[in-house]
This record gives structure tokens, sequence and C-alpha cells, in this order.
């Protein structure tokens, strides 16, 4: 029988990169998975992507930086299946135009980055956890990254928003510990995904360029897929993790353990 069977999650930024990868790998092992993004190409494609898989995936249009596409998404997944057992709050952006240093950093990319990488999750456990109370637990997974535990320069609204988001996850795992609703984080290090591809664009870098450059800043030797993010969130959601709340795990091929990864 599939790991999660009957199980319903929410999954935001789920129609690419990893994401994408967190969605199928859900539905693979039986769970009917709500897919929230804003690109609705993407969403339509991984609805057929899930056909023939053990669960499902149903896309939904959601900017989750706004309070009432969170609370559609919610509603949604309560009218359709009672109820949500796992939420992935996965979104996140750290577009070209923003790499800069702080002082010459627009307010407006500030506050963008920060709500949709920040406040989304916020807004999104707002709404599922009375949903999880009523149902007598659940599981809230946030994608947060190394940029959380190090940094880098020219990013200082992705670093504050991914510091930001361990700090909520450990505040929530004690807030609802009682509830039986466990919080957990992971840190990817760099993942070959479409956010990674612009980043590389903005630095005037190739494709090829990406194992050459970065993957060699990762001990294991190479960069990270999609379904190594998927394969420790399915983990953390499952019950053999049920002992686990208020942690954040690496998922970055060693890249905390070198330390100093950014370089000056």
């Amino acid at each position: 029988m599939a790991e999660f069977a009957d199980k319903r999650a929410i999954v935001t930024g789920g129609a690419k990169g990893i994401g994408r990868g967190i969605c199928l790998a859900f539905a693979r092992e039986g769970a009917r998975v709500l897919c929230a993004d804003v690109d609705e190409k993407a969403g339509a494609q991984i609805e057929k992507d899930s056909a023939g898989l053990a669960g499902s995936i149903r896309f939904q249009r959601a900017d989750v930086s706004t309070s009432a596409d969170c609370q559609a998404l919610v509603q949604q997944a309560v009218q359709q299946w009672g109820g949500v057992d796992v939420l992935c709050n996965n979104v996140g952006i750290q577009p070209t135009d923003s790499y800069a240093p702080a002082h010459l950093l627009r307010e407006d990319q500030w506050d963008r980055i920060i709500d949709v990488n920040l406040k989304s999750c916020f807004l999104m456990s707002k709404y599922c956890v009375p949903v999880m109370q009523r149902q007598g637990g659940g599981v809230i997974i946030n994608t947060a990254s190394v940029q959380g535990l190090q940094s880098a320069k020219g990013v200082s609204a992705y670093a504050a928003s991914k510091g930001g988001l361990l700090s909520l996850t450990r505040q929530l795992a004690l807030e609802y510990a009682a509830d039986k609703i466990r919080v957990l984080a992971v840190n990817p290090g760099t993942i070959d995904t479409p956010l990674v591809d612009e980043a590389l664009r903005g630095l005037g870098l190739k494709k090829e360029d990406l194992v050459g450059v970065m993957g060699k800043s990762h001990p294991i030797g190479r960069i990270g897929q999609p379904e190594d993010v998927a394969n420790l969130v399915l983990f953390l959601a499952s019950d053999k993790a049920a002992f686990m709340t208020g942690e954040n795990i690496c998922v970055d091929g060693g890249m905390m353990a070198k330390g100093a990864w950014a370089g000056d």
C-alpha cells in the first residue's frame, strides 16, 4: 500500500522545480495533492503528469502572498477532501533584478520577496492550523535554504526571508506541539530548478556551467535534484519522523559541513 494513501497535501510553489518534485513524490505515494502556483501552464502540465499515479494532483492558481488566495486553497482542500494532513510551504522567489547590495535594493523588491517567501508561510499556516487542530494533527514542512544559515552578497531580502522562516518553524513547532502538529524545515543547497537557471542567466552563465561552477562547491560534487529534496520531505511528513518537530535539516551535498561556502 502506498505510504501516503488517502493523505491530503497542499504544496505552494508546486508546479515547477522543488515544488513539482514534492507534488509528484506525494502523488506517487498515494496522496491527494493540491498544487498552488501562479504558473497556470506548468500547473496544467503537472496535472497531466500525475495521471496514472497512485494519488492525484489538482492545480489551483494562487498568489500565496495574499490572504484571500491562501484561505481559498485551504477551503478548497477541506471542501474537496475534508481536511489537510500535510502543508508544504515551498514557494520561494529570488528575482535576478533583486541581486544587489541592501542599500541599492528597492523597497518594493524587498517587500515582494518577504511577502512570497515568508509571509505566505505565516498565512498558509494560519489557515491550515485550525483544520489540523480539528482533525487531531498534521505536519507543516517549510522549504528554507542554506542561505538561512549562511549567506552571500547581494541577497539581503532572500537571506532574511529564509532566516525568518527557520525561526518561524521553531516557534510554530512549540506553539502547536500539544495539538499534534509537527513543524519542520528543509534547507536545500543548489538544486537544479528554474530558479537556479534564472540566477545563472543573471550572472551571465550558461546551463552547462551549473555543474562546473556550482556543483564543485558541494562536497558530494554535484548539485541536487528536486527529488533529493522531495525524498526528505516525504520522510519528515511520515510517521517515521513522528518524534521530530522544530528542526531544520540540510539537503545540500555537504555544503554546510564545509562551511564558508559563499566565498568572499
